[in-house]
């Protein structure tokens, strides 16, 4: 049951994730700015925790940790295509420099398999590598807000 609300609770996030973007023309940068939704959500759940904001469930962790594997997998495919959009944060800089971007996308992968969810000690030493990896990616390959 937990993993149905689970399931539940990131599809409503991504649902309104979807509104938020529906001013987004390129349907393929629309997508990959769904997909960095997705990092942005699970990253969220997980540091909430981490920083005592949220409290600790080792499953939610877990499907957080998962999703974050996931979507780090699917990043390079998502921005192959050097698409752009007017609303769209990505700098040029990715395809320019395209072997180092896909190790970044690697890097966070590997970051968030290493995370130890089953416990929030464990959680809480491991977030300072996975939260590395996004700010190594954000401050190269994307507009600053």
């Amino acid at each position: 049951m937990k993993k149905v609300l689970g399931t539940v609770a990131l599809t409503m996030a991504l649902a309104g994730a979807a509104v938020a973007h529906d001013d987004v023309a390129n349907e393929a940068v629309k997508a990959r700015m769904m997909l960095m939704e997705g990092v942005k959500t699970a990253t969220g759940t997980l540091g909430g925790m981490a920083k005592g904001e949220i409290g600790f469930d080792a499953e939610k962790a877990g499907t957080a940790r998962q999703a974050l594997i996931d979507h780090a997998a699917a990043i390079p495919a998502a921005f192959m295509a050097p698409e752009m959009d007017p609303k769209s944060t990505a700098l040029p800089a990715i395809w320019e420099n395209w072997a180092d971007f896909e190790a970044k996308a690697a890097a966070m992968g590997a970051a968030a398999d290493a995370l130890d969810t089953s416990d929030l000690a464990w959680l809480q030493t491991g977030m300072g590598a996975l939260g590395g990896t996004c700010a190594a990616c954000h401050k190269a390959y994307r507009i600053k807000k």
